[in-house]
């Protein structure tokens, strides 16, 4: 999902300028950023809306053979092969997830284009998470996010639907016949 950090929004205290009393007061900037920031790792089962994810607080590729390890763990283990799609990421490729590849034989690992994260059916997913967990919410520490990615992923487990690529499909009122179509009125 990216970096996910613990997030301010524009501030409610006001600060008091220094110039005449005519001018307006104005917020202190807050820039959003804390001390404290992590990794949101997540993989989803398309076909039944089964997802799963981990936090970490940082993106290395130590973290990122532990979560596929509890991916592992967590995929049944009668599923005979296992496709992950990932991005071009260099911990994605290191020589840890060849190994990882090889003594997991089941996995398959497809690298997608750049600049085509809509190929990814975790793409549109994380949107869904994010309206979840983080959307209209402040965050004092990781923890509270972790936590709050936690309760996001449970409630969607517990409310899941298979994972269509694409946009949702709408009811389409039927278009009339144009000019170049003759009426269907019979001639006499």
């Amino acid at each position: 999902m990216g970096p996910q950090v613990s997030k301010s929004y524009p501030g409610r205290r006001l600060v008091k300028p220094d110039a005449p009393q005519a001018e307006r007061a104005r917020q202190e900037i807050d820039h959003g950023r804390r001390d404290v920031a992590g990794y949101v790792f997540g993989a989803l089962q398309p076909a039944t809306g089964d997802a799963f994810t981990a936090t970490y607080e940082r993106r290395i590729t130590a973290n990122w053979i532990a979560f596929l390890t509890r991916a592992e763990n967590w995929i049944e283990p009668g599923a005979e092969r296992v496709c992950a799609v990932v991005d071009n990421l260099n911990s994605h490729a290191s020589t840890d997830v060849l190994l990882f590849s090889l003594a997991h034989p089941r996995w398959e690992f497809v690298f997608q284009p750049k600049y085509a994260a809509c190929l990814n059916l975790i793409e549109p997913w994380w949107k869904v998470l994010r309206s979840l967990a983080l959307k209209g919410r402040r965050f004092d520490a990781w923890a509270e996010l972790e936590q709050a990615v936690e309760r996001a992923a449970v409630y969607w487990n517990a409310h899941k639907h298979p994972f269509v690529w694409g946009r949702r499909r709408r009811h389409r009122i039927p278009r009339h016949l144009g000019v170049a179509v003759p009426p269907n009125v019979a001639f006499i």
